[in-house]
């Protein structure tokens, strides 16, 4: 046994509260809740930070493909479906989507705004999960109808438009006539609404066939880009280079990564900032752990210098206030895991509770992207913060168990 009961037994009672020595036992339960909440409230954050980071990227991963292919000249791609026959011939290549993107205006009755056509080949559409779930509205096989468009949700209660509706779209860029540039204008009925739960997409983008797109925007036959889609997003460098290979130094391609880089590096950053801020929280609690146990020790100068007397050593002094100091460590972080996973698991419950009692948007969608506030726990995180709290609760303890240690008996008696 590396403890004795002799020193577990009277470390304890230093921690407990009797008569007028409760004063030290009020520092131990501060120095408890500092541990606890700082564990807790990192454990938390992390959670978030990694939660918000992968629902981005589910969200940015499952409407845009792994890999884009662009013209290298000119706007357009013509004979894409030659050149998508190519791609698909590529190992880990899952699917490749011809994809008409373009800004529009777009009117209601009611209002009217700037938003972002996206033409879609039906199946192509049906195949992405993400896209097709998203419905929330309407019937997703109306997308088959001609002249049909999917709305975001956020978008359409702005508008004041529903499903079976008609809204009107208009082009920047018109046609050219005797009398100058026409606006493109046209209408088309309301299929149904979606949302794919990212803030910028629900609210600005409609979904469209590709040949109603191609119609519109007068690009006969042609497609501003192909999406591509990979079996696993970890293949991306190489699927990359496998397709330079294929179709030669005459497109442009480009990677989520690339295309999304400064967003997620921001993300990266704050995560690192966040966690060396709220580790603050657990060094603040450990000084003042040790400030605690040297009162203590302060406090009980007598009973050290009794039990020095009795026959007791040096390290079993010693001993008996690493564990009073090791206790508060062991249970704080103990306690503060627990906490932290509870709060993770009903985070948004949690957050709904809060925004009905102050009557205030926590998480406002236009500001943070996503609807919903997001939680993942990754062990390996929670372990190293176990670790790293452990590590500063046991090291508080050294000093003051050393100078308990070093108390002389005779100077401690000299004026009692």
């Amino acid at each position: 046994m590396i403890f004795s009961a002799f020193e577990r037994t009277v470390a304890f009672r230093y921690l407990r509260a009797k008569r007028k020595e409760g004063f030290a036992s009020v520092i131990a339960t501060f120095s408890f809740l500092g541990i606890m909440l700082g564990v807790a409230t990192l454990i938390i954050v992390m959670s978030v930070m990694n939660g918000f980071r992968q629902e981005l990227m589910s969200r940015v991963l499952g409407l845009n493909g792994h890999l884009g292919v662009y013209a290298s000249r000119g706007a357009v791609l013509t004979e894409y479906q030659e050149l998508a026959d190519h791609i698909r011939e590529v190992n880990g290549v899952n699917l490749v989507m011809p994809l008409i993107e373009g800004q529009v205006m777009v009117s209601s009755d009611r209002a009217a705004q700037g938003a972002v056509v996206r033409g879609f080949v039906p199946h192509d559409f049906l195949r992405r999960d993400m896209l097709r779930n998203s419905v929330v509205a309407g019937n997703v096989n109306s997308f088959f109808e001609k002249n049909t468009v999917l709305v975001g949700d956020r978008l359409a209660q702005k508008l004041g438009i529903y499903v079976g509706d008609e809204l009107t779209l208009i082009s920047p860029k018109g046609n050219v006539t005797a009398f100058g540039t026409i606006p493109r204008m046209k209408s088309y009925t309301v299929g149904g609404t979606f949302s794919v739960g990212m803030f910028e997409y629900d609210a600005n983008f409609i979904f469209m066939q590709i040949e109603d797109a191609q119609n519109f925007f007068n690009m006969d036959s042609s497609v501003t880009n192909l999406e591509v889609y990979l079996d696993n997003m970890n293949l991306v460098n190489k699927a990359q280079k496998s397709i330079r290979q294929k179709v030669g130094d005459a497109f442009k391609i480009y990677d989520w990564q690339r295309s999304n880089a400064a967003f997620f590096n921001a993300i990266q950053v704050e995560r690192n900032v966040m966690f060396l801020i709220l580790t603050l929280i657990i060094v603040v609690a450990a000084f003042n752990m040790i400030s605690g146990l040297i009162m203590l020790v302060k406090d009980k100068g007598r009973d050290i210098a009794v039990l020095r007397t009795m026959g007791a050593t040096k390290g079993m002094i010693m001993r008996v206030f690493f564990i009073s100091g090791a206790a508060i460590g062991v249970l704080g972080t103990a306690f503060g895991v627990f906490v932290g996973l509870v709060f993770c698991a009903n985070i948004e419950n949690i957050r709904q509770f809060l925004q009905n009692l102050t009557g205030t948007d926590l998480f406002s969608a236009e500001i943070y992207f996503l609807s919903k506030l997001p939680a993942e726990v990754n062990p390996t995180e929670v372990v190293m913060v176990v670790v790293m709290s452990l590590v500063l609760s046991f090291g508080s303890t050294i000093y003051p168990a050393w100078r308990a240690a070093r108390l002389s008996p005779v100077e401690a008696l000299r004026y009692e």
